[in-house]
């Protein structure tokens, strides 16, 4: 029990990355199109850290994991009915927008007041998991308002490995250039981390903890509370896919200087 850790997942729901998304402009800001049709799936960068999460967990008896998610109540059903096979854990759902176009300081103001409020956390010994990047509301500083909305100043991001030490210290391996970690030691909980891929393959369905997890998803879904995003003065102009555009020219004999100047100049006319 010494080591025992309070861990809180954020994740996101989005659309399933192999379906077509077109953005476009509506009546109520950007989104895509027929958003609330498409597949979803847990966001793979969130995913990791859950599955990060369930694992420590499973380390240090007496911890506990809890995923806190904000969509849709019906898209939020869709993606539990997977990851809940996955890994246990308590979900707090909240229902609000999904997509990758609301503010961010709304988002995390939402996403810190529910955890705050959830009975029987400890915020002594809290770990704060999530995406070092999303594939939805992707502007890489969400985890770490929310961290600072709850107070948590020591946060570490580009994660690949936590260690737990006996001191209740740990050890933290951070993405670097060159393909490198960092090594970091904290004295303790609390703490953020922004986890990259880490170590661990996705874990295989399990219909026991399927069946263990939706005893709780299921009423917890039909009370979560619905939230709104405030704009926050955030305006988009237009919305529209990336173009296309493909030049080729055939070559012969240039030195890889001249062809490093011509790739400068090329990327400097865009």
């Amino acid at each position: 029990m010494a080591n025992a850790v309070h861990i809180v997942v954020c994740a996101g729901i989005v659309p399933d990355p192999l379906q077509t998304l077109e953005p476009i402009t509506g009546p109520n800001g950007p989104g895509l199109k027929n958003e609330m049709v498409l597949p979803a799936v847990l966001d793979p960068w969130a995913a990791s850290a859950l599955y990060e999460a369930a694992n420590l967990a499973a380390k240090n008896p007496g911890s506990k994991v809890w995923l806190v998610s904000l969509g849709p109540k019906a898209k939020l059903q869709q993606v539990m009915m997977t990851a809940a096979q996955k890994v246990p854990f308590e979900l707090v759902p909240i229902d609000g927008p999904i997509g990758g176009f609301p503010d961010a300081h709304s988002t995390a103001a939402v996403l810190a007041e529910s955890i705050a409020a959830l009975p029987g956390l400890d915020r002594d010994r809290l770990l704060l998991f999530g995406g070092w990047e999303s594939a939805t509301r992707g502007a890489g500083v969400t985890l770490q308002l929310v961290g600072e909305r709850l107070g948590i100043t020591d946060q570490f991001y580009g994660v690949d490995q936590i260690d737990l030490r006996d001191d209740g210290s740990f050890e933290v391996l951070e993405r670097v250039e060159g393909g490198k970690h960092q090594v970091s030691v904290c004295a303790g909980t609390p703490a953020v981390l922004g986890w990259a891929t880490g170590n661990l393959a996705e874990p295989r369905n399990n219909p026991q903890t399927g069946m263990a997890n939706m005893r709780t998803i299921m009423p917890a879904l039909q009370k979560a509370r619905p939230a709104t995003l405030a704009p926050n003065g955030l305006r988009y102009v237009s919305v529209s896919l990336p173009k296309q555009q493909r030049t080729t020219r055939v070559v012969k004999d240039l030195t890889p200087d001249e062809i490093a100047a011509e790739l400068v100049e090329w990327i400097g006319a865009e």
